[in-house]
């Protein structure tokens, strides 16, 4: 009788014992399958948050290289160098943004309530920016254009502005509207069109963390138009902070190293940070999850392979008289181990299909049931922070601006379980692997079975 019919009529003689080796097979199959699951599942929708949110670097001013002697004058960098790197293949969008004092005239006054001439009699923030779409107060939804439309790349050189709503009430404005400013150098003056109303969330008496005025007197304009009352920008427009909305989050590296051969030298005090705080925020329950199903997996694997183990070398024990007279009969002991290695394997496949069809289910359920409350502490954890009171840093209070939560950045709470055939070969895999380990032992003890001793002393 060959070895495959041998394991056959094991398996269904030995009932109880091919039942409890299929309950352990069933439990590691729907374990480690449940792991492989969720860990797609979670790489799935951290996929998705990166393509939603995009992948964003901000060329901004590098406080360490500040702090390292490159003195306390914030640095500049050309505005065509900017757009060299707004044009390379790696960039989908971009913008940068200038800024200088700016004083109404007498006709226009500030919006009371927050602090007192910050920048002087009239004086208030006139930030120039190439694209206002792009600010990351309109993309999280902080910022609302209420009227109008958008500053672009077309407006470059026109005289045209964005103006709170508040300011536009204070003033009597709308869109159409012209406004008189003059430079920090209080000697240039222009005259702006109001090309749109944005609303900012704000309180009115809660300064800038930046520049310390009222968010409701901030206004944005076109770099070129605002670039003009400055007499710095003479010998070309000079760029404080850019920032490039990538074609994915995977072309970063390749635009770092292609802006960094690109710009040169005139990168030096600046400092290309990405922007995934956004993404960190959303997905940070995902990583927990995937982080708890990863060792359930390993732990259950390992565990089953002993208990596999256990019950492998108790069979050896139970059929040492049958292997004694089979080895007598001449059967060589690698058929022996085949049979034990087939039984696993038989074994361990109906458990796997069976595993394939509970753990969809149970691992929606059980994954949907782990991540929200994931990210329900994460949610509660952000409600918990507290902005400094107006006029602070926080630093006396304790409070890091830098753990300030993003806006229209919610925790995922929500998983999507898919079975694939990558998914059923990763847990074969597994299990055969398993089966292997668990037969190892053994397999040892039937390589030193002596029949003579088996079939004359039982031992």
């Amino acid at each position: 009788m060959n070895f495959v019919k041998r394991a056959g009529l094991s398996l269904w003689a030995r009932k109880g014992r091919t039942l409890i080796t299929l309950a352990a097979f069933l439990v590691i199959s729907v374990m480690v399958l449940a792991g492989v699951l969720i860990d797609g599942a979670t790489a799935r929708a951290e996929q998705d948050v990166k393509q939603s949110v995009g992948a964003e670097v901000n060329l901004e001013m590098d406080l360490g290289d500040l702090g390292a002697g490159a003195g306390m004058q914030a640095p500049r960098i050309d505005a065509g160098t900017v757009d060299e790197l707004g044009r390379l293949p790696q960039v989908q969008k971009y913008t940068y943004e200038v800024w200088d004092r700016a004083i109404l005239d007498d006709g226009q006054k500030l919006v009371g309530g927050g602090p007192q001439n910050p920048m002087g009699e009239g004086g208030t923030v006139g930030m120039g920016v190439l694209d206002t779409s792009l600010l990351p107060d309109f993309r999280s939804g902080r910022f609302t254009l209420l009227s109008g439309e958008h500053l672009t790349s077309a407006d470059r050189d026109r005289k045209r502005l964005l103006i709170e709503e508040r300011f536009a009430k204070e003033n009597g404005l709308k869109v159409g509207d012209r406004i008189s400013l003059t430079g920090n150098d209080e000697k240039t003056e222009a005259d702006f069109t109001v090309a749109g109303v944005y609303r900012d969330s704000r309180p009115t008496d809660e300064p800038d963390a930046e520049y310390g005025i009222s968010p409701a007197n901030m206004l944005y304009g076109s770099v070129g138009g605002l670039g003009s009352l400055s007499s710095e920008n003479e010998n070309g427009l000079q760029v404080s902070k850019a920032t490039f909305l990538l074609q994915g989050a995977e072309a970063q590296e390749a635009f770092e190293e292609a802006a960094e051969k690109e710009a040169g030298s005139e990168l030096d005090g600046f400092a290309l940070a990405a922007n995934d705080k956004a993404i960190a925020q959303m997905t940070g329950p995902l990583d927990s999850i995937r982080g708890t199903a990863t060792a359930a997996m390993w732990l259950m694997g390992l565990a089953g392979a002993a208990v596999l183990a256990l019950l492998a070398n108790l069979a050896v024990k139970q059929q040492r008289k049958e292997y004694g007279v089979l080895l007598a009969m001449g059967e060589r002991k690698s058929s022996l181990i085949a049979q034990q290695a087939l039984e696993v394997v038989l074994v361990a496949t109906v458990a796997i299909g069976l595993g394939s069809l509970l753990a969809p289910a149970l691992t929606q359920s059980a994954g949907q049931a782990l991540l929200g409350r994931e990210a329900a502490a994460a949610e509660e954890k952000l409600d918990s922070w507290q902005p400094p009171p107006p006029g602070s840093t926080g630093i006396g209070e304790g409070i890091d601006m830098d753990d300030r939560p993003v806006e229209n950045a919610d925790p995922v709470d929500r998983i999507t379980v898919a079975l694939s055939s990558s998914d059923l070969a990763t847990v074969g895999a597994v299990g055969l692997g398993v089966g292997v380990l668990a037969t190892a032992i053994p397999a040892a003890a039937v390589l030193r079975l002596n029949p003579r001793a088996i079939l004359t002393k039982g031992k």
